[in-house]
């Protein structure tokens, strides 16, 4: 059997080995996410072709000097220590979508679940402006998390029916989350998006 070291060496020298995963708030039980599902509204969600970043504001500062990545890096991560700014110089952070783990703060990405396009295209384009910037910004329910940089990129703006993630033990809190951003900010789904969650939600 391998001690703790000898099975430390044989992982990328940029990863540690795997700790608990990270739970941001406001996390529904399958069942209520199941109820959730079924009160969305289901749309084409054409894209309008309007969708900017900058219509959704971010970061802005949360508490003290953090600003929403700063304050999510300290939220998940483990043994986080920051300079007078807020910015992690220390910490280790557990990337729940493929199981990575991480030293440095630069290899971590603050996903945003439900993403800002598909948000703009599921009824935000409608929204004020201030409105979009609570929602880029919600640290209060499963809206933002702290996953390896290029999981986050290779997801996009994807929702579930095109994009999962890497781990299929996560499926389940994935699409809690997902139902539960979308159904408390009043944005709709598409039917095969629907279906993907559902899909999701069966691995329960």
């Amino acid at each position: 059997m391998l001690s703790t070291v000898g099975l430390a060496l044989l992982l990328p020298a940029t990863a540690v080995l795997a700790a608990p995963m990270p739970t941001p708030p406001g996390i529904p039980s399958a069942a209520a996410a199941r109820t959730a599902l079924a009160g969305l509204t289901v749309s084409t969600n054409p894209d309008d072709g309007g969708y900017q970043r900058d219509l959704f504001p971010t970061w802005i500062t949360i508490t003290g000097a953090c600003d929403t990545r700063e304050y999510v890096l300290k939220r998940d991560g483990v043994s986080v220590q920051t300079d007078s700014g807020c910015y992690p110089t220390r910490g280790t952070w557990n990337s729940p979508y493929d199981g990575g783990s991480w030293t440095a703060a630069s290899d971590v990405d603050i996903d945003h679940m439900v993403p800002l396009k598909n948000a703009w295209i599921s009824g935000a384009n409608k929204w004020t402006t201030a409105k979009r910037q609570d929602f880029a910004n919600d640290v209060t329910r499963p809206q933002l998390w702290a996953v390896t940089d290029n999981v986050n990129q290779s997801k996009g703006d994807q929702s579930p029916d095109t994009w999962k993630p890497p781990l299929a033990s996560f499926y389940c809190t994935y699409a809690r989350s997902w139902i539960q951003v979308k159904s408390y900010w009043a944005l709709s789904i598409t039917s095969a998006e629907k279906s993907a969650l559902t899909s999701m939600l069966n691995t329960c």
